[in-house]
This record gives structure tokens, C-alpha cells and sequence, in this order.
């Protein structure tokens, strides 16, 4: 199970919201290099870089600071957050993103993600889906659609992506533990798909239960951790030494 440390981009800085709320915001960095250093420094391969700008407002100013992060080396990054047309995510992949993440076009225009399927190959592309109460959230989850996120997931297998990040919204960024049984559900509902579950992840026996989960879904390929590496719930190092 890969272990996929968070890091969400607001004005250049490193910060954390509260369930996706732009008015819960806690600044852990200004320089986002400094942790992804020292995730780096902890073992990982892997971080989950999350443009919040672009997420909220559609375009981004934190592209520098990508690939400042980039630059650091033996790094592989998968960004969302805003990637809503073919340049953006050219963009974001030109500057050494590994994998781009889509989620508010792609529940809107099945077609244009079949597209950058097409282009970029199935590895480059995920697709985000975030979900309040099993409803996907867009538009940086301000918007609630009548769409499920089972039924999203299996229209975008059904399209060829091969990655799916599912995020839910009322455990993120609340301490709260992960919401195992609507991971569970999608693990059942795409398995054609590898799937990167996100949200309320604090401590290790979190892991340990989404750790099982892998063991039983197989694809259950990884797990995003944000809050508790800033709050020192979840030493990097060790959950990686444990379960990666």
C-alpha cells in the first residue's frame, strides 16, 4: 500500500483546510519545499500535491512552487486541483508531474476525459472523486451534485481511467478516522481501477484497518496522509517502514 503524503498549495504556502473549507485554513509552511523535504528525508517516493487555488478559483499560481518540489529529486507527484482544460493539465504534466488529477470536468464531460486518456495514457491520468454524504462535491467541493460517487466511478472505468483518488469530504482534514465502508464500496464497485482512498487518516491503526482493506481489495493500491504527518499523529517513517 502505497503511502502518499499530502501537501495542499494555497498563495505559495502549505496549508490544510477543515473538510475543504476555504475559512478553515491552518498555515503549516510558507515554503511547501520544507515538508516535502522532509517527507522526502522520511523515506517516501510519493507525495499528493493539492493546488487549492486552482481548486477554488480555476486557475493557479502555484506552479512555481510544483516544480521547486519537483526539483528536489527521486520524486514521483501526482497534483489536482484545477485542472480543468487539455493546456492546464499539459502544464502541470510538462513540468514533471507523474500523474494529473481531474475530478470537476470529468464528472461534467465524460468525453473530454476520454480524451486525455487517449493522449496522456491511463498511468498519467486520475480522476478525483470526492464525495459529502456519498454525493460527489465539485468546484473545490462548494458545489454538491445529485451525482453519486459509485456511479461517477464506474462511468469513469467504463471510459479507461485506471486511477481513482476518492476523498471523503466530512472525514478530511477532521482527525476523525477514515470512512471504511464507502472505501470498501468503492474498492467493490471499480475493480478494474487502482484506488487511492483519502480522509480523516490520523493515526496507525488507521492504517492498519486500510491496510486490511488492501489485503482484501487488492485494488487498494494507496493511501493519502495529510493532516496527522503536521500534527505528529503518523511518523512518516515509521508507517512507511510498516506498510509500504
Amino acid at each position: 500500500m502505497t503511502i502518499y503524503p499530502a501537501i495542499d498549495l494555497k498563495a505559495g504556502r502549505c496549508v490544510r483546510l477543515l473538510q475543504g473549507r476555504a475559512d478553515a485554513e491552518t498555515v503549516y509552511h510558507d515554503d511547501p519545499v520544507v515538508p516535502a523535504q522532509a517527507w522526502k528525508e522520511a523515506g517516501t517516493k510519493w507525495l499528493h500535491l493539492v493546488d487549492l487555488d486552482g481548486a477554488f478559483e480555476g486557475s493557479s499560481s502555484n506552479l512555481e512552487a510544483v516544480r521547486r518540489i519537483i526539483a528536489l529529486g527521486d520524486l514521483r507527484v501526482q497534483l489536482g486541483g484545477g485542472l480543468r482544460n487539455e493546456e492546464a493539465v499539459e502544464a502541470v504534466l510538462d513540468a514533471g508531474v507523474e500523474r494529473a488529477i481531474i475530478g470537476t470536468r470529468a464528472c461534467a464531460e465524460p468525453d473530454w476525459t476520454r480524451n486525455l486518456i487517449e493522449r496522456f495514457g491511463p498511468e498519467r491520468i486520475a480522476v478525483g472523486i470526492d464525495a459529502r454524504d456519498g454525493k460527489v462535491a465539485t468546484k473545490g467541493w462548494v458545489e454538491i451534485t445529485e451525482t453519486t460517487a459509485l456511479d461517477l466511478a464506474r462511468e469513469m472505468s467504463d471510459l479507461g481511467v485506471r486511477w481513482i483518488i476518492h476523498t471523503d469530504i466530512a472525514t478530511d482534514g477532521a482527525m476523525s478516522g477514515p470512512n471504511l465502508q464507502a472505501q470498501q464500496e468503492m474498492a467493490v464497485a471499480i475493480p478494474d481501477c487502482k484506488l487511492i482512498a483519502s480522509g480523516g487518516v490520523t493515526n496507525s491503526q488507521d492504517l492498519e484497518d486500510l491496510n486490511a482493506l488492501a489485503a482484501n481489495h487488492p485494488n487498494v493500491e494507496g493511501v493519502i496522509v495529510g493532516k496527522s504527518l503536521y500534527e505528529g499523529t503518523i511518523d512518516l517513517g515509521m508507517a512507511l517502514e510498516t506498510y509500504q
